[in-house]
């Protein structure tokens, strides 16, 4: 689950690719609007999560406490 820099990559290089192309945004929320669509697209086409993320969740919430189940709570 540490080693999730090409997924990390892909994902900054999908969102890279798509403000270019527009070029300039006429406010912020029209940028912040773009970059939240952008990702909603991208979603679409995780096909599952990684076989081991239920080992990795289990180590955060001992790690992390409250403040990583309750952004799993608001998450899902």
């Amino acid at each position: 689950m540490i080693y999730t820099t090409n997924a990390i990559e892909s994902l900054h290089m999908q969102l890279r690719k798509i403000v270019k192309n527009r070029g300039h945004f006429p406010n912020d929320a029209a940028a912040k609007k773009l970059r939240f669509l952008t990702l909603r697209n991208i979603e679409q086409n995780w096909k599952m999560p990684p076989c081991t993320w239920r080992q990795a969740a289990n180590q955060f919430a001992i790690l992390f406490g409250e403040r990583f189940t309750n952004a799993m709570k608001s998450f899902w």
